[in-house]
């Protein structure tokens, strides 16, 4: 499209494409008698948390999944966590286990991680699923926010195969496993990829080269347009509150992308909110389905 009207990549709607899928799989499951079950571990109070998981324990209930949350006070000593993800491992009506972070500062997030099942670790985080991630098995499970990002950019249509693709960011929850999924061989991928981060000299040199521009660092707005090839598909994973006294919350949510400027150069661009959020949780229940169904094989 011409005239700097971008194509507004819609992530509620794709994340309801998703669901709509999975719930004709579940459907399917269920008259084989297995029932994908999610159980989320919540650890304190932190509020967004809350919100996060209550949300994910409605959209499971509502696909005819189990889902359940546990919720265990702050101070609950770091065994006691271990032993309740040592019975959740071994119990077989639950196929994705997923415990929210952060978790209170006595606690060693590594440690809680190693400790889920990789099969039933629908996070992505596990080591074990990090490696198959890499290689390129088929049987691991990505992270949900990346493969979220993967699957706007397939139904969208857009064509990565040769593309450049440069992430800004390199966490482990968003900018490796990116740079991990666009390299391997099939269809939303075989993108020649960059990732920059905090020590990148020159980042706008790297970004104005970029078919495939994806920020997830953080920072509210950084990526102008004048950074942006025309015609770049910009990916947007940043969620920012920034103050405005002017907004009924006194605050705004922004991206990562300054929206205006980019928008009128690039030929797709995801809004903040709506674009990649939505997405994690759709992805979440899909690796929980799939979970239960290797399971169940």
């Amino acid at each position: 499209m011409s005239h700097g009207s971008a194509t507004l990549i819609d992530g509620v709607a794709v994340a309801k494409a998703v669901r709509d899928d999975l719930q004709r799989e579940v459907a399917e499951l269920a008259e084989r008698g297995i029932v994908p079950g999610l159980t989320v571990v919540l650890v304190g109070d932190d509020p967004a948390s809350a919100v996060y998981v209550r949300s994910k324990e409605k959209t499971s209930k509502e696909l005819g999944m189990k889902g359940e949350t546990v919720r265990l006070p702050a101070d609950t000593p770091q065994a006691e966590l271990e032993a309740l993800i040592d019975r959740l491992n071994a119990d077989p009506t639950v196929h994705g286990i997923l415990v929210q972070s952060p978790l209170p500062k006595h606690m060693d997030e590594n440690t809680i991680v190693r400790r889920i099942d990789p099969a039933k670790d629908v996070d992505g985080f596990h080591p074990v699923n990090v490696g198959k991630l890499l290689i390129g098995e088929k049987d691991g499970f990505a992270p949900c926010t990346p493969a979220g990002v993967q699957e706007l950019l397939v139904r969208y249509g857009v064509d990565t195969s040769g593309k450049d693709a440069v992430i800004i960011g390199r966490s482990n929850i968003v900018g490796k496993p990116m740079a991990a999924l666009l390299v391997q061989q099939g269809a939303g991928a075989n993108c020649t990829v960059t990732i920059c981060h905090s020590r990148t000299k020159d980042l706008a040199a790297h970004t104005r080269r970029a078919d495939i521009v994806i920020a997830a660092i953080g920072k509210p707005e950084v990526i102008t347009g004048d950074m942006l090839r025309p015609g770049a598909v910009v990916i947007d994973v940043g969620i920012n509150r920034v103050n405005d006294a002017s907004a009924p919350k006194g605050y705004r949510l922004v991206g990562d992308v300054h929206f205006e400027s980019a928008s009128a150069v690039a030929s797709h661009i995801t809004p903040v909110p709506g674009g990649v959020g939505p997405m994690t949780i759709a992805m979440l229940l899909k690796n929980t389905v799939r979970a239960a169904r290797q399971a169940g094989k």
